[in-house]
């Protein structure tokens, strides 16, 4: 079946030909990189910096202000913890009471679908028993997002046409402007869950009574309360026809400024009303703070912006900063006292954007340095410059696939994942090298008068139950890997799909892609000697043409291709056949430098600092040294066979000795779970006594980020005391 299968598309090439076209079509609209093609669809895997390894958790946050936690676990924290612990699929539940506000966290098993299980909760909530909670404490349903949902930190702040800070906004100004225009404008950007605020001051209506005043009117703090609730509410009372005109009649009380509040009357005695501003001071006055947000020793005002469960991150970051560009605009500005015009802006200062980026780019980099060193092995193994072309193309075909079954198998891309593709390349590439190399020799060896279809058709037949036997042995060894619970299994998992997908790509590029092209490249020979020397001729003066006026590098490369070209045509006319041989070793050993320069220049190993140069000479020598080696050891195999052979014992201890060393080394090999990941920022989490007040945490918080401003390398600080407004952020004060 698997012969008839390879003789299919060797048959039909056209067919081959519209299924490549579909793969490299398909995978670029779900390739996480984004190649810029105008008019392109794009559906791309879902791409994040790190593995999201977290439990199956929903969050209920319960407010209930001024209280303590002892007295928030008696009666919040307990009663809904015993209250939500019969929902289907719980595996446990936590609580954490602290003052002013309880978070329980409820772990459901790993096969409980997300927004299922928050329907659950939500059904239950609904059908509390009454007096289960105490009145007027509403349990809510946190956001559909994660802990590592948190993409995207800002402050707002005001800066001149320049983009330099100046100062100039009250926190309470900032801070109504982060709660009732930004707050709003990101929440509505595709993918976002929630955007939280911290810092400065909210605004509130204070009410300060007068115990003496209060006593001399007989009025308690319950009738003062029940005033203030009543007068900010408007009502309705029908309708009245006048002239023929319909008109509503309506009851405006809503509050919006301090004296709405003064002037709301408590009650009356003998027929005088006695109002709030009689027993009372009304003021607007900054809320109790929970929350700190400080940037280079000053107090700021900011948000954080939270994905939702199961979205891209990288494209909520891109609609988050299509959405800021969007409103910025809009935001407030002011002249200060010097002339100068101060806009609010928002300035990020934790954007996973560069990580996500350096995620995919090490992918990008693995797949590019892969690709020009396996050109560079074909071409100097086995001296054929068109098998080379063939392996390395049909590498980020297998790598397109790939994306397009992490795409609709639900695997995200991020540093482990993406890992399993660039293990697997090694492998992939294998494959390409054995069928080429079969191909090549079988069609050096073809009996008189086999065909080309033929001799590609026997030598992929006799290579390819090999090769997949071979793919399928690593597939089926990564069945363990696919059985592990919990975070292990959540952190390997995609790999084990990732190099999966990534073989058996391979696989279907091997049989059905690779023997048509195959054909196709070897069969592309002119016996008109006049297109051959005008082909070449163009090409080298194309070369010069480019090279002088536009790309010298690449200029140079097609005038040297163009040139080989000429020169083979000669020596094919002219020499014997030593020296056609002689000519083609120096015309691959020239493209190989060609792409040895290429790789060079992108790998850079020496680093940036070093010359393109000085880079070129380190990958020549490094890549001859070990190509050298290669052909060494292929010369002297039979050799060295024979003496192993001769003193099997000695060479057996020695494996023995070298596995031992491996395995005591092993032992001492440290062991970290998570990979440590260079996002070029720090994370310090000092802490303070438990008592210590607010005053004293914020200059605890200053002195800290004036200290390290200091240092010469450090760009931004940016420190947090508290929480955010998010029931994702427990943080004590």
């Amino acid at each position: 079946m698997l012969n008839n299968f390879i003789r299919f598309f060797l048959e039909n090439k056209l067919v081959a030909y519209l299924l490549l076209l579909l793969f490299v079509g398909w995978g670029l609209v779900t390739a996480p990189f984004d190649f810029g093609l105008e008019g392109l669809p794009r559906d791309p895997v879902a791409v994040d910096a790190i593995p999201d390894i977290g439990e199956n958790q929903q969050i209920v946050f319960t407010k209930w202000m001024g209280r303590s936690p002892q007295d928030v676990e008696d009666q919040i924290s307990y009663p809904l913890t015993t209250a939500l612990l019969g929902i289907p699929g719980v595996k446990s539940i936590r609580s954490n009471s602290m003052f002013g506000f309880s978070s329980i966290y409820i772990i459901f098993n790993d096969d409980i679908e997300f927004y299922w299980s928050r329907s659950r909760i939500l059904e239950k909530l609904n059908s509390l028993p009454a007096n289960t909670l105490p009145e007027g404490v509403q349990p809510t349903l946190g956001p559909d997002a994660t802990a590592l949902g948190q993409i995207y930190w800002y402050t707002l702040e005001g800066r001149d046409q320049e983009g330099r800070p100046t100062g100039g906004w009250d926190l309470h100004e900032l801070r109504s402007i982060q709660d009732f225009y930004v707050r709003y404008g990101l929440s509505s950007a595709e993918g976002v869950s929630e955007v939280a605020s911290i810092g400065g001051y909210v605004k509130e209506y204070q009410v300060d009574v007068d115990p003496d005043a209060m006593k001399a009117n007989n009025i308690t703090l319950e009738e003062v309360m029940k005033a203030i609730k009543g007068s900010n509410i408007d009502v309705g009372a029908q309708t009245i026809e006048i002239n023929l005109a319909e008109y509503f009649v309506r009851g405006l009380g809503y509050v919006e400024r301090v004296e709405d509040i003064e002037k709301s009357v408590i009650k009356t005695n003998d027929n005088v009303p006695l109002r709030i501003g009689d027993v009372a001071r009304v003021n607007i006055g900054p809320a109790t703070r929970r929350g700190i947000l400080d940037k280079s020793g000053a107090e700021a005002v900011g948000g954080v912006v939270v994905a939702r469960y199961g979205a891209n991150p990288l494209e909520v970051i891109r609609n988050v900063k299509a959405k800021i560009a969007e409103i910025e605009p809009g935001l407030p500005s002011k002249t200060l006292s010097d002339g100068t015009v101060s806009q609010v802006e928002v300035v990020p200062f934790y954007d996973r954007t560069q990580l996500i980026n350096e995620t995919i780019g090490t992918l990008e980099e693995a797949l590019t340095l892969e690709v020009l060193i396996t050109i560079i092995v074909v071409i100097l193994m086995l001296l054929n410059l068109k098998s080379s072309l063939l392996i390395s193309s049909t590498l980020p075909v297998a790598v397109l696939m790939c994306f397009i079954a992490m795409r609709y198998f639900g695997v995200d891309a991020n540093i482990v994942a993406l890992s399993g593709i660039a293990i697997a390349i090694g492998t992939m590439v294998d494959m390409g090298i054995v069928l080429t190399e079969s191909m090549v020799k079988r069609i050096e060896d073809a009996p008189p008068g086999e065909s080309l279809l033929t001799s590609i058709y026997e030598a992929t037949v006799e290579v390819a139950s090999a090769v997949i036997t071979a793919v399928a042995t690593t597939v089926i060894s990564f069945i363990p890997v696919f059985t592990m619970q919990a975070a292990e299994g959540k952190l390997f998992r995609p790999l084990a799909f990732t190099k999966t997908f990534a073989l058996v790509s391979s696989i279907i590029v091997a049989i059905t892609i690779i023997p048509p092209l195959a054909h196709t490249v070897f069969s592309f020979r002119t016996k008109n000697k006049a297109v051959t020397y005008a082909a070449n001729g163009l090409a080298f003066i194309a070369g010069l043409i480019l090279a002088i006026a536009y790309q010298p590098f690449l200029g140079s490369i097609l005038a040297v291709v163009g040139l080989a070209g000429l020169l083979n045509a000669w020596m094919q006319r002219f020499s014997s056949q030593r020296g056609i041989q002689l000519l083609s070793w120096i015309t691959n050993i020239v493209y190989a430098l060609i792409v040895g320069w290429l790789l060079a220049t992108v790998w850079m190993p020496l680093g940036v600092n070093q010359s393109s140069f000085t880079n070129f000479l380190f990958v020549v020598t490094l890549a001859g040294g070990l190509i050298g080696l290669f052909y060494l050891v292929i010369y002297f195999y039979e050799h060295i066979l024979r003496f192993l052979l001769r003193f099997k014992i000695l060479f057996l201890l020695l494996v023995s000795f070298i596995v031992y060393q491996g395995y005591v080394i092993f032992q001492g090999t440290g062991e970290e779970f998570m990979p440590s990941l260079n996002e070029g920022s720090f994370l310090l989490m000092p802490t303070s006594m438990p008592h210590s007040g607010m005053q004293e945490n914020i200059k605890n918080l200053r002195l800290l980020d004036m200290s390290v401003t200091a240092i010469p390398e450090v760009e931004s600080v940016v420190g947090k005391a508290g929480r955010v407004t998010s029931a994702l952020d427990p943080a004590p004060m």
